[in-house]
């Protein structure tokens, strides 16, 4: 990528002069290390919603190793509320890309575009490092002010069923090789390690704070608002893919059996069509609601609240992962090695093709739900 190089329409000046030109992305196997004691470092994960949950873990493994560490996120804004939550982050940086782009162009763009990069280059960073793997992730590692001796950091090749473009290790000093047939939740631990010159630690934290207000209309109460007073499981049933959807019969013989276990349940969604699915199955369900739209900070903070969530692979059920309640996680694909939970006792997954049978997920259910010995 080229200094002043258009993207998207933009203008898209170059780093500050006190920041290091990049060298090409010099692929590495081994570690490299960041040498300052009190080091500032910059993630650069922007977007989706499971992919900025599955970030997490890796920010724990950093405060671990460098406790004296800043570690600030750049991620879109409608993400914002969750990295904010993610425990050892001081500063967030929202950025709204997937809009800019739309009207590259406009008065508005231009402007929220230069407040962006005003604030993105406020500090000057020993690692910077590229979680994402993609040309709008690149644009804005390649953005960011170093210090004297800080470098950026990126993958060095693409790993399965993840996207992956080349100006990620262009603009980087250092491109990491991965092991391609990786979990992504070990994909980035193992990238921040591996940049930073630490061990990835045995055990895994995602750090996902949830706030407790017991204040009446307060969100997070919103789990134990009925007045049947029983413990509520919440159903993930939306997915930005139809063909990860589990079948809406399903749903309504896994909801019979919770109601009779002494559950009641609470339909989320996130899309008009979602709403309108939630609210034709909760019709045909006993003890169920439809919780209303809530922002990622509040629904973060009601599910906490839920005695477990029972969902679809959609970034609701990696939230409920990252709380560490009882959950179980459909999967029609044989994709659960890369995005699910793996040996995680209170979490499962279950895959099956066309679609996991309602026997198998209650089965799974009975099994994280039940008391931990």
């Amino acid at each position: 990528m080229k200094q002043g190089s258009p993207e998207h329409g933009l203008s898209v000046a170059g780093p500050p002069q006190d920041a290091k030109a990049p060298s090409g992305g010099s692929v590495v196997h081994g570690v490299t290390s960041v040498g300052a004691n009190s080091p500032k470092i910059l993630i650069v994960k922007l977007s989706s919603l499971g992919d900025v949950v599955h970030a997490m873990p890796a920010v724990q493994d950093i405060r671990r190793a460098l406790p004296q560490a800043q570690i600030d996120w750049v991620v879109e804004r409608s993400f914002a509320p969750l990295a904010r939550r993610c425990a050892g982050v001081q500063r967030v940086i929202p950025c709204e890309l997937r809009r800019w782009r739309k009207a590259p162009l406009s008065v508005a763009t231009r402007a929220e575009w230069r407040a962006f990069k005003a604030e993105l280059q406020r500090e000057a960073y020993d690692a910077v490092i590229d979680l994402q793997g993609l040309s709008k992730s690149a644009l804005v590692t390649w953005l960011a002010r170093l210090a004297p001796t800080g470098q950026r950091y990126a993958l060095a090749n693409r790993t399965e069923g993840s996207g992956y473009e080349a100006p990620t290790r262009w603009v980087a000093d250092v491109a990491i090789r991965i092991e391609p047939h990786v979990h992504a939740v070990q994909r980035g631990r193992e990238l921040c390690a591996r940049a930073l010159g630490y061990p990835v630690p045995d055990s895994e934290s995602f750090g996902l704070v949830a706030k407790v207000n017991t204040a009446p209309g307060a969100p997070e109460t919103i789990a134990k608002s009925d007045a049947s007073g029983r413990p509520c499981v919440a159903l993930v049933h939306g997915t930005s893919r139809a063909d990860k959807e589990w079948p809406a019969e399903y749903w309504l013989e896994l909801a019979r059996r919770l109601d009779a276990a002494g559950y009641d349940v609470a339909l989320l969604h996130g899309t008009d069509t979602e709403q309108q699915r939630s609210e034709a199955m909760a019709r045909a369900m006993a003890h169920a609601s439809v919780w209303p739209r809530l922002a990622l900070d509040a629904l973060t903070d009601a599910l906490a609240g839920c005695a477990g969530v029972i969902g679809v692979d959609s970034g609701l059920s990696h939230i409920a992962v990252a709380l560490d309640l009882p959950h179980v996680q459909l999967y029609n694909f044989d994709t659960a090695w890369r995005t699910g939970p793996i040996n995680r006792p209170r979490q499962r997954s279950v895959y099956a093709q066309p679609a996991p049978s309602v026997d198998a997920v209650w089965q799974a259910w009975l099994a994280v739900s039940a008391p931990q010995t």
